[in-house]
């Protein structure tokens, strides 16, 4: 049997019958349409949203980076500020201290190392800043180079305190014996 006959015989079979129906179902095609615009719209917002939460994430980054320079900068700053203040102090205080007739010659040398340690832990310290900032050999990023400079920054508060605290003891110590030398050396007058 060849494709024509198969075709009569099928055709005829479905005609046979007394179907009745109301004919080929018929579709809006406004609505398909306006769905297909819709998501067409969907799918470009998306897209918008999407790149948006990119930029955003990419402008937090940098912030992230700017902030974390800012904090370099600050504790930088308050480095040099601290170190002022110790060389300040050697410079003017220790002078004083050390020129003063109530300290004994064997206490210059104990007292003369004691602040030349101190300064000496500020000068390394800074070398140290000075690599961290200048050399990028230590594969640090911007956060752990800003949490290396303010614990460096809260060493140098440290030293400043601990030398500003000696300064007051030998003062301390000065002012004692001036007046055990005035106690001792006034006139009686009984």
């Amino acid at each position: 049997m060849s494709k024509k006959t198969i075709l009569i015989l099928v055709m005829a079979i479905f005609f046979s019958f007394k179907i009745s129906a109301q004919g080929m179902p018929v579709y809006d095609n406004t609505n398909f349409i306006s769905l297909a615009k819709s998501l067409i719209e969907s799918a470009k917002q998306t897209s918008q949203l999407l790149k948006t939460v990119e930029f955003l994430k990419t402008q937090k980054d940098n912030i992230e980076k700017v902030n974390n320079v800012i904090r370099q900068l600050k504790a930088v700053r308050e480095l040099s500020q601290n170190n002022q203040k110790l060389f300040n102090v050697v410079r003017n205080d220790l002078r004083d201290i050390l020129n003063s007739p109530y300290i004994k010659p064997e206490e210059v040398t104990r007292i003369s190392d004691s602040f030349n340690s101190i300064i000496e832990s500020s000068l390394e310290d800074l070398d140290f800043i000075e690599q961290i900032l200048s050399n990028d050999f230590l594969k640090m990023t911007d956060a752990e180079r800003a949490d290396v400079l303010t614990k460096k920054e809260e060493a140098s508060k440290e030293m400043v305190a601990e030398i500003t605290k000696k300064t007051e003891r030998y003062r301390d110590i000065i002012s004692f014996r001036k007046m055990q030398d005035k106690i001792n050396n006034r006139e009686t007058n009984y």
